[in-house]
């Protein structure tokens, strides 16, 4: 039987704290360099080192996220912390890139290292990839379903989201902040593009105006919890590493409870309810029970919703009078849901307007927001909950203890947490004058165990009788095992192994030539007779039909839940896996290749060409080939998207309810950015606002390949544009 965890988050030292006291069995943290959450609090270094220690002491798992994309210029500054925190005693890294995730496997073969949902692990070829490479775990793509992760059957531990906020995108794949606010998601610099509204159009005609169409609900899966126990699934990861310490502290302790009880004895309507008020944007179970993808947005509100606790039935410039079906406190936080008005309630008053502390029916508010409607009231923030919450529960560690006092003998006590036993010589134990000591008195001696995290379970004595023993030595005993069982536990780590990591250059061809893709038949009949070099095509339907060209290749659906199974004869892919099984796959830019050690390994693993990140600037491009090609005394063979609509988001389901393969959608900001959007029947696809389009094209054209990727462009813009690149 699969021995779950519960691995929950921590942006700051509060929330650990609260992590550890409330049950969970392992916490996730951000270093204040290299993490995908760069705007939580995170910790320095000084606090990774009392933060492991804390974890340890209490049998608890430390995890540090180092899970953004690297680049060259970055890679010592990356190790060098990689080294410090395998050095602390961290339990394991979660990592995304992958040239880094190959460089760690080989320098530090003793840490353990966890594929990052960056890492976009959809599929059971991506997991088998992992496991080959020596990475532990996989923390799985969202999208997958409970059935799906069922059938990977692959010896990796498998690690998924139950709780928490829901990117709308495949993680990895998601580029809208990067391309409109040079703010890299792959980076952790997510600017929350997703949480805006927009209006769909197709063509001219509205279709919906100002709606959060892209912004997702809270997964909640507690109500379904006992379907995840039964699977293989090893972690159950709660997300929130920017939530408060009560968020934290609450929802470890809910999903303590469920794991512990098996989902028996749950309150569930109570327990949600103190969700909703600590933080819910709406509930949904996600894609892990498959869901439609409508039941897990919510287009009206992409913020903090609370709990509906009432209505308002009259009101005035000054009192808003509400009629309960909750409970409200003084100094809670309300909002009015349509106004999206609110405030924390300083002043209460009852029924007839005189001050109260509570209010369960009709209560008065003072309107300090301009209220001028009815309308329904949420509890955003719960004065008692919260204040509850910061008093953190004890978690004791529980130990055993074993006495053996014989009559002229020295005195000795063990003592055991069940993995370290420790031992500890007194005096010579005395014939009693006229005060002798019994056994019930020894236990309860050694088990005043106070201020100490730890509980006896367990006091076993073999004894002479009328026997002395000062009641000091046994406090100094005690004190003295306990002191060295807390150091033991607070300071367990794993061997350090550094290796000299030697990378043998693999011989790379490189070319330079002017490649295209397209989306239908007429660019690629236009494309060939401009004579491209190498032409990809997006749809099957239409590789098929031109597939025995041997310029055509197939760009392969990126998130496929059997790329393998997927391959063509020729293949443009996006998507990890053992690219050593064909001799035919060329990477594109979805691969999220930054630095030259990511570029590196995936030669080594089959790979003959490789498409640069479309996040790198022109600039970055040419410094990474000539870095490449220093370091390893061969050029590399590089692609470069040089013209097309970048992906910003692939989404899975048809989230916008658009007919398929119809590419007249779009969406569009308040700024009048008018995004691309299609369906091709399997995921909905975003495309920027605008055209990629190379500046340093004369200088790029000597170094690499350059791909123009035409989308809507008619034969006289085809012609245009090739003849600007060639």
């Amino acid at each position: 039987m699969v021995k779950h965890e519960l691995l929950v988050p921590a942006g700051n030292m509060e929330s650990l704290n609260q992590a550890v006291a409330n049950g969970a069995d392992a916490v996730y943290i951000g270093c204040k360099v290299f993490n995908a959450r760069h705007q939580a609090t995170n910790f320095s270094n000084e606090e990774i080192v009392t933060a492991i220690r804390l974890c340890h002491l209490y049998g608890v798992k430390l995890y540090v996220t180092m899970n953004v994309l690297v680049k060259d210029n970055e890679v010592g500054n990356f190790l060098t912390q990689i080294e410090f925190l395998h050095k602390s005693g961290v339990d394991a890294v979660i990592m995304q890139d992958f040239g880094m995730i190959c460089l760690v496997r080989e320098k530090y073969p003793n840490l353990e290292i966890h594929a990052s949902t960056q890492a976009n692990t959809s599929s059971k070829d991506t997991a088998n990839m992992f496991y080959k490479l020596g990475v532990k775990r996989v923390v799985l793509a969202r999208e997958m379903s409970l059935s799906e992760i069922k059938d990977i059957n692959v010896p990796i531990e498998k690690e998924v989201f139950v709780h928490g906020a829901l990117c709308i995108a495949y993680s990895g794949c998601c580029l809208m902040s990067s391309m409109l606010q040079n703010r890299s998601g792959n980076r952790g610099e997510c600017a929350g593009f997703c949480r805006l509204p927009y209006t769909l159009k197709r063509y001219d005609d509205i279709i919906e105006q100002d709606k959060y169409l892209l912004s997702t609900k809270e997964l909640n899966t507690s109500t379904r919890f006992r379907e995840l126990l039964d699977s293989d699934i090893t972690s159950f990861k709660v997300e929130g590493r920017m939530k408060s310490p009560e968020y934290v502290g609450f929802v470890t302790r809910f999903y303590r409870k469920i794991i512990d009880s098996y989902c028996t004895n749950i309150d569930f309507p109570s327990e949600t309810d103190k969700l909703k008020t600590l933080y819910n944007r709406g509930f949904t179970l996600g894609h892990l029970f498959n869901k439609n993808i409508s039941e897990i947005l919510n287009k009206d509100y992409p913020n903090h919703l609370g709990l509906e606790i009432g209505r308002v039935v009259a009101l005035n410039d000054r009192k808003i009078k509400i009629e309960l079906n909750h409970e409200l406190n003084q100094q809670d936080g309300i909002r009015f849901l349509k106004s999206q008005k609110g405030f924390i309630v300083n002043y209460l008053y009852d029924e007839s307007q005189k001050l109260t502390n509570s209010a369960t029916d009709i209560c008065y508010v003072d309107n300090k927001v301009d209220l001028k409607n009815y309308d329904i009231v949420c509890k955003t923030k719960d004065y008692k909950l919260e204040t509850e919450l910061k008093h953190l529960p004890p978690r004791k560690i529980p130990i055993s203890f074993k006495v053996t006092a014989k009559k002229d003998e020295p005195l000795i006590i063990e003592i055991s947490d069940g993995t370290n036993n420790l031992k500890v010589q007194g005096n010579n134990v005395e014939n009693s004058l006229n005060a002798p000591i019994d056994d019930t008195k020894i236990r309860t001696q050694l088990e005043k165990l106070g201020d100490t995290p730890f509980i006896s379970k367990s006091t076993v004595i073999t004894s002479s009788p009328n026997i002395f023993i000062p009641i000091k030595e046994l406090n100094e005993l005690r004190r003295q095992l306990t002191n060295e069982l807390t150091q033991i536990r607070m300071n367990s780590k794993k061997e350090v192994i550094i290796n000299n990591v030697v990378l043998n250059t693999i011989n790379t061809k490189k070319e330079t030539s002017l490649r295209a893709l397209v989306y239908n038949e007429k660019q690629l009949e236009i494309c060939n007779k401009l004579s491209i070099e190498r032409i990809y095509v997006a749809t099957e339907e239409l590789y098929n039909k031109y597939r025995l060209q041997k310029n055509i290749y197939y760009k392969l659906p990126r998130c496929k839940s059997n790329p393998l199974d997927s391959l063509k004869g020729t293949n443009l892919v996006s998507d990890y896996f053992d690219f050593s099984l064909r001799d035919d796959l060329i990477g594109d830019y979805g691969l999220n290749v930054t630095n030259i050690f990511t570029a590196f390994y995936l030669y080594k693993l089959g790979l003959k060409t490789i498409t640069l990140s479309v996040e790198m600037t022109e600039e970055e491009i040419i410094g990474f080939i000539k870095n490449y090609t220093t370091t390893f005394k061969v050029e590399p063979n590089i692609e470069i998207l040089g013209y097309g609509y970048i992906e910003n988001m692939l989404i899975k389901g048809n989230l916008l309810n658009i007919k398929e393969n119809d590419f007249n959608y779009k969406l569009e900001d308040h700024q009048k950015r008018s995004f691309k959007v299609y369906y091709d029947g399997v995921n909905t696809h975003i495309l920027n606002y605008k055209k990629n389009n190379l500046k340093l094209i004369e200088e790029l054209k000597k170094y690499a390949s350059i791909r123009l990727e035409f989308f809507d462009e008619d034969e006289n813009a085809i012609k245009e544009i090739v003849k600007s690149y060639q």
